[in-house]
């Protein structure tokens, strides 16, 4: 083992440790109530949650179905399409103003008395829960999905503009000197080079505050915002749990398809290489082997 595993091994114990101690001054030592929530939990699960009531995906008796297939007039589907059409609409809004505001927060593009101030906003926008602004947005618009739209929107311009301008900060000098030298104004440089040197890594984000949305939408309903979480939080109320949960499965099925879509659209931009994917055969090799075993022969061409 050299010495660099060995300080890294070191390291990782000691944040360990200290985590340890810092949880057990926060529970205050009180670690026998973890033996009564397990059976507590068992207990609910048993009596109240399973098997879910899967009466949430037939057809609803009012209005009227007017399709064959009862489920896309349940009411699992309606408020999972409302809180999927939510999640879209504030992810795009808050995507355009994120990438708005952080080619204006990166020190590398902009002096700083234009970045210290952007930042300012950008902070400000997301030290504050979705949730709250979802809470701000009802008294204003009264509820609806008009309020959980504008509240993901605020919430994706901050979270997405600081991961943005945190990426740009990490650009090569290179391409930005040589667009300068061109007398590229700050737009040309944006436009023409920063946006293009970081699409893969701002297509993850947009992505993944996408599926954070739709997550995140769930729970939205719970203050009037419209979407699958108005249902939760009406048969919370009811502590009609088995309804709940045929709710939850629903929203789990939904991440996981969005989840591979994910997948599915990056694999158009990303370059895997020559490089074998990864094994867990080569886990258990050691690192000369797990080499030998990830390399692809050379195919001569012939002549």
């Amino acid at each position: 083992m050299n010495r660099g595993n060995s300080r890294l091994i070191l390291l990782i114990s000691f944040l360990l440790f200290f985590c340890i101690v810092v949880l057990n001054d926060l529970v205050q030592g009180d670690w026998g109530n973890l033996s009564e929530g397990w059976g507590n939990l068992i207990h609910f699960w048993n009596d109240s949650l399973w098997p879910p009531d899967w009466s949430m995906l037939e057809a609803q008796s009012y209005p009227e179905c007017q399709v064959s297939i009862g489920f896309f007039c349940s009411k699992a589907y309606l408020g999972m399409l409302e809180t999927i059409k939510m999640a879209f609409v504030a992810t795009i809004f808050g995507f355009i103003g994120a990438i708005s505001l952080s080619t204006l927060a990166a020190k590398n593009l902009v002096p700083s008395f234009v970045y210290f101030p952007v930042r300012i906003i950008l902070a400000i926008t997301r030290s504050l829960p979705s949730i709250i602004w979802a809470i701000l947005f009802v008294v204003v618009f009264g509820l609806g999905p008009l309020a959980g739209v504008l509240a993901m929107t605020f919430y994706t311009i901050g979270y997405l503009g600081k991961l943005q301008y945190e990426e740009l900060e990490g650009m090569h000098r290179e391409p930005l000197d040589a667009a300068r030298a061109m007398g590229l104004t700050h737009s040309e440089i944006v436009t023409n080079v920063v946006i293009p040197e970081s699409s893969n890594t701002l297509l993850s984000q947009l992505l993944f505050m996408f599926e954070y949305n739709v997550r995140h939408g769930t729970v939205l309903g719970l203050v009037g915002a419209g979407g699958i979480g108005y249902y939760l939080n009406y048969y919370m109320q009811l502590f009609l749990y088995q309804k709940v949960m045929a709710f939850l499965v629903v929203i789990f099925i939904v991440v996981i398809i969005i989840d591979l879509f994910s997948m599915f659209i990056r694999s158009f931009v990303t370059d895997e290489g020559d490089i074998n994917k990864p094994s867990w055969v080569s886990i258990f090799l050691s690192p000369k082997q797990a080499r030998k075993f990830h390399e692809k022969p050379i195919v001569e061409e012939s002549e």
